[in-house]
């Protein structure tokens, strides 16, 4: 009898401890389903970050017929994985998009679409791009891009120096050699870009490259415009040196500049504002380029035009994008604040349009 006893005693135990476990399987269950644990809950917020992240793709990443139409881009711009277009590149252009808005500044924005402009911008047909030449910003580096895919030559390596710049043996056709019908077309369809650089770095650079050290090829600079300018514009007529950048500064910042500009022809190129050459807000351009930050954007630029598998950009040595501050308050120093002020209320437009700050030296 007491032996049954006992065996009744352990299986009543034994029940107890299966009905114990069982217990604390259930509630553990319970307390996994009902708290997860830390990561768990923690990934459980990340839906409220994931959105602001989602957002930001989706303006990244867009499909192509929900594109704003200032922003759509042309040609092969976005096939493919190329469709990612960095916030920097919309940021410009919807900067660019508010200043043309601008009425107070429609004078220094806005320009005809001319031969003048037509003249500036080249056609590589074979690929659907077009390039408006912005001179003093690295633009024979990109022509010779062109002439590459225009099939003149097989690499960059290739084309003499001499050629680059001789449009009758480059096989660069500018827009304006097309009819106003085929010149609508292909402003309409192809990939439209362009560069720029600080305005007043890039008149430094003009006037550095045409009248200080002046290649032998380009006399007239020298013996033709210098004397133009220096005629006009000189206070001391007594001084016998070349052209200094006082005269030059003088000469761009008179409200009547138009007059030489005519006798000095298609030269003027090197110093005209970015509206006079390319018509930033009459064409709808796909991608605007920092000289500064050309590092970043050439090869952008080849991948947003579709090119990047068939070219490269030549290789920019280290520092030469870099904007010099100090060589440029080197350079103003001389000048008066009257001739400062008269030369930015001309490329106030440039300033604005493209993001630069107006010069400390003039907030002083």
């Amino acid at each position: 009898w007491l032996m049954s006893d006992n065996m009744h005693h352990q299986w009543l135990l034994l029940a107890a401890c299966f009905w114990v476990i069982f217990m604390f399987m259930v509630a553990s269950k319970f307390i996994t389903l009902t708290f997860k644990d830390p990561d768990g809950y923690g990934a459980k917020q990340e839906p409220l970050i994931l959105t602001a992240v989602t957002k930001v793709e989706e303006v990244h990443v867009p499909k192509e017929k929900h594109w704003p139409e200032e922003f759509q881009p042309t040609g092969k711009a976005f096939s493919g994985n190329l469709i990612r277009q960095p916030l920097v590149h919309m940021e410009r252009l919807e900067l660019l998009r508010n200043v043309c808005r601008d009425t107070a500044l429609r004078n220094l924005s806005h320009t005809a679409v001319s031969k003048f402009v037509l003249d500036r911008i080249f056609v590589c047909d074979k690929h659907k791009i077009l390039f408006c030449q912005t001179p003093k910003v690295g633009n024979t580096q990109w022509k010779k891009v062109l002439i590459v895919l225009n099939g003149a030559f097989s690499s960059i390596e290739e084309i003499p120096e001499n050629i680059v710049h001789d449009h009758e043996k480059n096989g660069l056709p500018r827009l304006s050699s097309f009819s106003d019908s085929e010149i609508k077309k292909r402003l309409n369809l192809y990939f439209k870009f362009f560069i720029v650089r600080d305005p007043f770095e890039r008149l430094i650079s003009a006037f550095k490259d045409k009248f200080v050290h002046n290649p032998r090829f380009e006399p007239w600079y020298r013996h033709e415009i210098a004397p133009g300018i220096i005629r006009k514009y000189r206070k001391n007529r007594t001084e016998t040196k070349g052209l200094q950048f006082e005269d030059f500064v003088r000469y761009l910042g008179d409200p009547n500049h138009r007059w030489l500009d005519v006798q000095f022809g298609d030269h003027i190129i090197h110093w005209v504002t970015y509206v006079e050459l390319c018509a930033p807000c009459e064409i709808t351009y796909s991608v605007i380029g920092h000289h500064e930050t050309l590092e970043d954007d050439a090869p952008y630029i080849l991948k947003a035009a579709g090119i990047d598998h068939l070219v490269s950009y030549p290789t920019i040595p280290p520092g030469i994008t870099v904007y010099n501050k100090t060589k440029v308050e080197r350079y103003f120093s001389g000048i008066s604040k009257r001739d400062i002020r008269r030369l930015y209320a001309r490329f106030e437009g440039d300033f604005k349009l493209f993001g630069y700050r107006e010069p400390d030296f003039l907030l002083n």
